[in-house]
């Protein structure tokens, strides 16, 4: 008998449950057995077969709806261990199963890529990829699934942000989830008509100084106060904090160290940090304001998938069947044009690292621009206008030669 083995790596997304759902329908109408695999890849490296179960259409009915994962999901890497690889491989082989869905972000697809290689051949791999950052190498204008969930939940808790910013005179600094890539923050923050969106893509290459990040900001409150608007919500991308310049933050105290004294990037408080060099330039120039930092990540990975990541994760779960059983093997799963179309795992690796590609923002796209233009940013352009010079002056005390030095 066929066995189809399915498995999920990473943080959860919305619409994980679609795909689940839907190949274990497909599987099961050509009569093929399905093995959900719980927790990733966790227990297969150690050999325990106790967290595989046979699934059955009576357990994934109407499952598309719901968030979350029934199969739950873990960061667990085989690929690290030549121990741990070989225990998954046998593993799958003694649970019968000869063709394996993975469902995750690039760590997943790598790790399942790297197990179709040590079974020799002997299970076909297909991986749908999943990941609200939306940073997968899919063609350009095609979405992650879960992506356009959490992107509508954001842009509602933007909206709720920026209505009680407007309420109580406020300003909020939100950091989105975007690992590396700034698709979620600038989806979401033009969604919800942010006042400003900062991602990692519109700097230039390499490190990214607070300073720059945190007047920018500053600059945008100043221009909304000459404006007569002392409020708003800023959007940060969480990719900004990795590419900070060490050296800088090497100098700030309170911050999240390792043994070596070097600063954990991942665990930089990137909201906070930034709220307080803006609040420090604002009191040199005399505005006073409250600004509130916050995340906004978690909130989003497990919310109902709407009603596009229902459709697009069921058409996604039928296609991984599809595509095994017509023969095809170590490639991912998309769709495109209304077409299932597999890419090729070779396709989509990085040539220097053998990893997963990372599509980053395209900052010269059209929605990319369209959001620039809409957002509120001091522009060099702003002090060929006398009378708003003049009111950025009457602001900050400054004239327009410092206003330039400033904000330049």
């Amino acid at each position: 008998m066929t066995t189809f083995g399915i498995v999920v790596g990473g943080g959860p997304a919305p619409g994980i449950n679609g795909v689940i759902g839907a190949a274990t329908r497909a599987a099961q109408q050509v009569g093929a057995q399905v093995i959900g695999i719980r927790q990733g890849f966790r227990w297969l490296m150690e050999g325990n077969l106790e967290h595989c179960h046979e699934i059955d259409d009576a357990a994934v009915a109407d499952i598309h709806h719901r968030g979350g994962s029934i199969l739950g999901t873990s960061r667990a890497n085989p690929t690290r261990n030549p121990d741990h690889l070989k225990r998954v491989v046998e593993s799958l082989e003694r649970l019968g199963v000869d063709h394996l869905i993975s469902i995750g972000g690039d760590d997943t697809c790598s790790s399942a890529r790297r197990v179709g290689e040590a079974a020799g051949g002997k299970i076909r791999v297909a991986h749908v990829p999943k990941t609200i950052d939306n940073d997968l190498p899919l063609p350009e204008g095609i979405p992650t699934f879960g992506y356009e969930t959490a992107r509508s939940v954001a842009s509602t808790l933007l909206t709720t942000l920026l209505e009680d910013a407007r309420t109580t005179e406020r300003w909020y600094i939100t950091v989105l989830m975007g690992r590396n890539a700034g698709h979620l923050a600038l989806g979401a923050g033009q969604s919800s008509g942010a006042t400003a969106t900062l991602v990692a893509e519109e700097f230039a290459e390499g490190p990214i100084a607070l300073t720059t990040v945190a007047r920018t900001i500053e600059a945008t409150i100043v221009k909304r106060a000459a404006e007569g608007q002392p409020h708003g919500v800023i959007v940060l991308a969480e990719g900004i904090g990795d590419r900070l310049d060490p050296s800088e933050l090497a100098e700030l105290p309170d911050l999240p160290r390792d043994d070596h004294g070097h600063v954990r990037l991942a665990e930089l408080p990137l909201g906070r940090l930034v709220r307080d060099h803006v609040q420090n330039g604002l009191s040199q120039v005399g505005i006073k304001t409250t600004i509130v930092a916050k995340d906004i990540g978690y909130e989003l990975r497990c919310a109902p998938p709407n009603a596009f990541d229902q459709e697009y994760t069921r058409d996604l779960g039928v296609g991984a069947v599809e595509t095994l059983l017509a023969g095809q093997s170590n490639v991912m799963v998309t769709r495109q044009m209304d077409q299932i179309v597999p890419i090729p795992f070779e396709d989509i690796l990085d040539a220097d690292t053998g990893r997963t590609r990372v599509r980053l923002l395209n900052v010269a796209s059209l929605s990319y621009q369209t959001a620039r233009k809409l957002q509120t940013r001091l522009d060099l352009t702003d002090f060929d206008h006398a009378e708003r010079t003049a009111r950025l002056s009457a602001v900050t005390g400054l004239d327009r030669k410092a206003l330039e030095e400033r904000y330049s």
